[in-house]
């Protein structure tokens, strides 16, 4: 089922993803012993971004772990990594920035955000399944000879493909919040032109790992089905 193609397609993402992501974490800590003139902490810089913007309904907690932060729309609540909460560097200030500016998206009904939200429930399902059904399709057409499991893997192919689309359409929500950060960070003077660049910086590579991860969706996508429609032959 597994050919060579597939396991170097596979081999080559991860291999990417890795990469991407270790050079985040080591922007990250590079940026994170780039102190802050203002002497604010992630946390203080989340608030006053928040309030600058007129939003006074959202929370902003710590939440466990590294790399973890992320807004919660379904409680409105801005949630910073422990190092993100507490510390005062260019990085924590880069990351606070940018999940509020989710946050900015989601009270002003940015367009991206609201397509993606609708998703989140039809792609929790079609990224649980897709692969099986593709699998289970395929093994019942060379089992049986029948059409059945064709069926069955272009059913799993189209939730694959709704999935895809999903990591596309984080795309512009993703770098929408950090454009939003970076100017509030630069208009409101913030941040010096060194913490600023560091800022940038950190959101960058930030933004690469889910580009990487809409190609390697993208790149799974287009080999099963070249692997379904050619078994239709």
């Amino acid at each position: 089922m597994f050919d060579l193609t597939y396991m170097i397609l596979i081999g080559a993402i991860a291999l990417v993803s890795w990469l991407v992501s270790s050079r985040l974490k080591s922007k990250f800590e590079y940026y994170s012993k780039v102190s802050l003139r203002n002497g604010m902490s992630g946390a203080e810089i989340a608030e006053k971004m928040l309030h600058d913007h007129g939003i006074f309904d959202v929370k902003v907690i710590s939440t466990p772990g590294r790399l973890t932060d992320h807004y919660n729309p379904m409680d409105k609540t801005v949630n910073l990594s422990e190092a993100v909460y507490n510390q005062r560097n260019a990085a924590a200030a880069a990351v606070a920035a940018h999940e509020v500016g989710h946050a900015v998206q989601h009270a002003q009904a940015y367009s991206w955000l609201t397509m993606r939200s609708k998703m989140v429930p039809v792609v929790n399902i079609s990224s649980s399944m897709s692969q099986w059904l593709i699998m289970g399709g395929l093994v019942l057409g060379l089992a049986s000879k029948s059409p059945i499991g064709f069926y069955v893997a272009v059913a799993g192919l189209i939730l694959m493909a709704i999935a895809t689309s999903f990591s596309f359409i984080t795309l512009p929500v993703e770098y929408d919040a950090s454009n939003r950060a970076l100017a509030w960070l630069k208009n409101k003077n913030m941040v010096s032109q060194q913490e600023y660049a560091g800022a940038e910086d950190s959101l960058k590579w930030a933004a690469r790992t889910y580009v990487v991860a809409a190609l390697g969706a993208l790149a799974s996508l287009l080999y099963w089905a070249f692997q379904i429609l050619g078994s239709r032959d």
